[in-house]
């Protein structure tokens, strides 16, 4: 791999900000795990969950960022320090990266830390 600081350079170049933006990633990937790693641990000593999983007020005390998209506006959240955030991060592991829930779809973008939510077509499991 070949590093070019600032601009973009050519040929599949590497820029700092590209690997700047990886590292994140990755950090807040190995955070998520940690956190469903500790909750596991938990369970299994016995120990009660202290936060519940995901609802409308869970993921309304999200930080969410309003956007649009190809297909509309959307919103987007990346509030890996919210213990209900990474609770909505590990429910869509589960559920392959989308799920509906209380009236919104919900989505993790490819970099696994990154959540998008728009108002569901139909209205999925509560």
């Amino acid at each position: 791999m070949r590093f070019v600081q600032g601009k973009r350079g050519g040929g599949g170049s590497i820029t700092d900000d590209n690997v700047a933006e990886a590292v994140i990633d990755f950090c807040n990937a190995m955070e998520a795990a940690i956190v469903n790693l500790k909750r596991q641990l938990g369970r299994r000593n016995g120990q009660a969950e202290s936060v519940q999983p995901p609802n409308t007020s869970t993921s309304d005390a999200i930080k969410w960022e309003s956007r649009e998209g190809s297909k509309g506006p959307f919103e987007r959240s990346e509030d890996v320090d919210n213990p209900q955030f990474k609770l909505l991060l590990k429910d869509l592991a589960a559920h392959q990266g989308k799920l509906t829930r209380n009236g919104f779809f919900y989505w993790t973008f490819q970099n696994g830390s990154t959540v998008g939510r728009k108002k569901a077509k139909y209205k999925g499991k509560a």
